[in-house]
């Protein structure tokens, strides 16, 4: 009961009442490296999906077709304000804080492709990887049901009893072919790499 009439009476010390009512918070400023949530800059997107393939937040952003052109589309429940999807668009699309202004300064940025491997031990042979792989199919739409192709430009193809990586170059990313392997023995892995653009432009 002394400690609780102790402590009221040093709370309703003049001292501390004054003090309490009359203090004063410093303003709410922005600091200048603030990174709030990527934004749309009014420059035309080109729906090359760089953003989405660094992005490291499931769910975050997607590159949406709208009419006639392609916007890409930013959920903040989803989003950690990283600001990688702006440093890897090659148009500015995107913009958040002093990012852009950075990235323009040291001229860097990102270059980004997709990784396939598949585990030989795993892989039956099937040819669903290859026949659901929509980048084939366009490319070869006679693309036999075993997943074997006459054409040379497919990703993948079924060739001397196993699956071949032909054009690792020309994998969006879209993961079908992961979705529709019954044993899980394909995998698309997503390859990152800052680098400057006068060595890229090299």
């Amino acid at each position: 009961m002394r400690s609780f009439i102790y402590y009221v009476r040093e709370f309703l010390r003049p001292e501390w009442i004054r003090k309490f009512f009359s203090v004063k918070t410093a303003p709410l400023e922005t600091p200048t490296y603030f990174k709030d949530y990527p934004a749309l800059t009014g420059k035309e997107c080109t729906g090359c999906f760089s953003c989405m393939m660094i992005c490291p937040a499931p769910g975050a952003i997607a590159v949406l077709r709208k009419k006639d052109e392609w916007e890409p589309e930013v959920y903040p429940g989803h989003c950690i304000r990283c600001g990688l999807c702006v440093e890897a668009c090659p148009e500015g699309v995107l913009s958040s804080g002093r990012i852009l202004d950075l990235t323009g300064h040291d001229r860097t940025t990102f270059a980004s492709w997709y990784h396939l491997e598949v585990d030989d031990n795993l892989c039956m042979r099937c040819g669903n990887c290859c026949v659901s792989c929509p980048v084939n199919r366009q490319i070869d739409p006679q693309l036999a049901g075993t997943g074997t192709s006459a054409s040379d430009e497919v990703i993948m193809r079924i060739e001397g009893g196993r699956v071949r990586i032909l054009h690792e170059e020309k994998c969006t990313g879209c993961k079908t072919c992961e979705e529709n392997c019954p044993n899980r023995a394909i995998r698309v892995a997503r390859m990152v790499e800052g680098v400057h653009l006068e060595e890229a432009e090299a």
